[in-house]
């Protein structure tokens, strides 16, 4: 199931994204990037990313390291199968997925 799904059939939610980052996603030039998020929705209805789409580039969510909520947004920090670390946020109110942290050089770690 896509984050924010509206209705039937899959329609992961779009949003632009800033990164802050050591290194970044092949084709990122330092401007804005869209960003789409496939999540899955567990028994209680919260939805978990599962996997993050840069344009045509897809990078499945290998592990859920910790999640937190703010007042206006949820945060995830995953692994991805890349070997980066994410911090990704959603927008609830707005349906909207930003990267805040992409750390390239965390598989080393």
């Amino acid at each position: 199931m896509a984050c924010g799904e509206t209705g039937w059939g899959e329609r992961p939610d779009t949003g632009l994204i800033h990164v802050k980052r050591r290194g970044a996603p092949a084709g990122y030039d330092g401007g804005v990037m869209e960003i789409r998020v496939e999540c899955y929705a567990g028994h209680r209805g919260e939805e978990t990313p599962r996997v993050l789409l840069f344009d045509s580039r897809r990078v499945e969510v290998t592990e859920l390291l910790d999640q937190w909520l703010a007042p206006d947004h949820r945060y995830f920090k995953v692994k991805a199968d890349d070997g980066a670390l994410y911090i990704i946020r959603h927008d609830t109110e707005a349906g909207r997925w930003s990267v805040t942290l992409y750390d390239r050089l965390a598989a080393g770690r």
